[in-house]
């Protein structure tokens, strides 16, 4: 019976058995997806990542093609003049891909920021007066003269040991320029009569050194907020009226509803990411650092420019995640942010946290929903540690959490798309990998109470009395909420007219 189940779940793109690889782990690390999920990334908020998605284009005609979003910069209200949701200008935001399972970056995309202030001014009783706001007038397609602030990015590539090789700069595919424009938030209606459009400019086809196969494509922008949970009562110690049922899946409203995010968008031709057809699957996740000091200057003389702070030292890490919810639900208060900090080879310190969790136990204290009883969680560490076997996980991997896709498995085009991804039969979706529509929050809740092991992967089905239970946050997303093409993230909700819902 159990070989004709795990032959029943492998042909429907669901799991395969793991064993014992808890006994076996090498030095591991762990990400997430993150708002505001540690205590230190809190007080910089524009370095802090939310979400981190890595996927097989499903935009007809780019089946050859990786999409990659990498979100920044949470809770971003539309309304929030007057200087809105420029990233840090000293920071690094990165893109770290690891193709061949051994939880080292082989490829890193990098991206710095530049904010040039236009000094944009008035005529005022016959003198020039410097304007307090960032634009002065609609700005349009092609057309930035109205607009104070301007915000450029360079994006590099670094192929390698990205502490020893040279970044390579990527350039525009249209006129070989390396300095590209983001477009501004959405300020509002009057002041971008037509956002979709202007921010479309700025979508930008890319030559990525050392990538022979053309076509790859680039957006930094602001977009309304993807990530769709019951914020507020989940970590209310789960106050949900309904917490498990499919019935009651979109009971709840989304927390996020009303924010905007920064995204960093790459989609990648394929062969430019794997090693070769015969190890089709890579794993990504994103980082922000920032430089070890920052020193305020004192006050500037009036009429004389200089720049509020001053930076010296190496960059730290302050931000980084792969797999989504894993340090909000997973890392125990006290290691949030040394998990932030910390790298693969040194996160061993972390392992019990998946292989002995403790958001299950809470679970069974709040509802008397059993949590498994079966320790290590095998199920969980071939979740987020190595991949799962005939799914995504890599031959000879080093346990160590990545965002892991098999690049080899066949689209699902978006009409087809399970929320659930593969615990709904849908191998084309999370864990292998994540698309915008995957539902993480309720795949992550039935996978932490048992899933895998009521389905007999792990342990036996006794091991896991809940985990057929049907858990959920009541705030439901699927593909509908998003586009089916690049960059797949909708725009950003504007700051005005209020009330705009999109």
């Amino acid at each position: 019976m159990r070989k004709a189940l795990l032959a029943r779940i492998a042909k429907t793109a669901c799991v395969a058995a793991l064993f014992g690889v808890a006994f076996a782990l090498r030095p591991a690390d762990v990400r997430a997806s993150s708002h505001r999920e540690a205590p230190l990334v809190t007080t910089m908020p524009k370095t802090d990542g939310t979400d981190f998605y890595m996927f097989r284009s499903y935009e007809s005609g780019r089946d050859g093609f990786v999409t990659i979003v990498a979100n920044y910069f949470p809770l971003q209200d539309p309304f929030a003049g007057p200087n809105y949701f420029q990233l840090d200008h000293d920071a690094i935001y990165e893109v770290h891909i690891d193709n061949v399972g051994d939880a080292q970056p082989h490829i890193t995309f990098r991206f710095k920021f530049t904010n040039t202030l236009q000094n944009l001014a008035v005529p005022v009783g016959g003198i020039n007066i410097d304007v307090p706001l960032i634009n002065i007038g609609s700005i349009i397609v092609g057309d930035n003269s109205k607009l104070n602030v301007v915000e450029t990015y360079t994006a590099s590539v670094i192929v390698g040991n990205k502490e020893k090789a040279k970044p390579a700069a990527i350039s525009n595919a249209s006129d070989s320029t390396t300095v590209f424009t983001k477009p501004v938030d959405n300020i509002g209606n009057k002041s971008l009569p037509d956002y979709v459009s202007y921010a479309n400019q700025y979508i930008y086809t890319v030559n990525i050194p050392g990538c022979s196969t053309p076509g790859a494509r680039m957006f930094v922008g602001q977009r309304k907020d993807p990530f769709v949970v019951n914020l507020g009562e989940t970590f209310d110690l789960v106050n949900i009226k309904n917490p498990v049922g499919e019935s009651h899946a979109n009971d709840e409203p989304d927390s996020l509803a009303r924010k905007n995010v920064t995204s960093i968008i790459l989609e990648v031709p394929t062969a430019c990411l794997v090693t070769g057809s015969d190890q089709p699957i890579i794993g990504g996740w994103t980082t922000a650092s920032v430089p070890l000091q920052r020193r305020l200057n004192p006050q500037k003389s009036h009429g004389k420019s200089n720049s509020p702070e001053t930076t010296s030292g190496p960059y730290v890490e302050v931000s980084r995640l792969g797999m989504p919810l894993v340090n909000e639900l997973v890392i125990g208060l006290k290691d949030k942010d040394d998990w932030n900090r910390s790298v693969p080879a040194n996160d061993a310190q972390f392992l019990n946290y998946v292989t002995n969790p403790s958001v299950p136990a809470l679970i069974e204290a709040l509802f008397g929903t059993a949590a498994p009883t079966l320790i290590p969680r095998t199920d969980l560490v071939a979740t987020f540690l190595t991949g799962i076997t005939g799914i995504n996980q890599p031959p000879h991997v080093v346990p160590a959490e990545e965002l892991r896709l098999n690049t080899s498995t066949p689209i699902t085009i978006a009409a087809s798309q399970n929320r659930l991804g593969v615990i709904g039969t849908d191998a084309a979706g999370y864990p292998n990998g994540r698309r915008p529509g995957d539902d993480v929050v309720d795949i992550t809740l039935r996978v932490a109470m048992g899933r895998l092991i009521t389905l007999g992967l792990f342990g036996t089905p006794s091991q896991a009395t809940s985990g057929g239970l049907d858990f959920t946050d009541g705030a439901l997303v699927d593909h509908t909420f998003f586009d089916n093409a690049f960059p797949y993230i909708k725009p950003p909700l504007p700051g005005s007219p209020n009330g705009v819902a999109d």
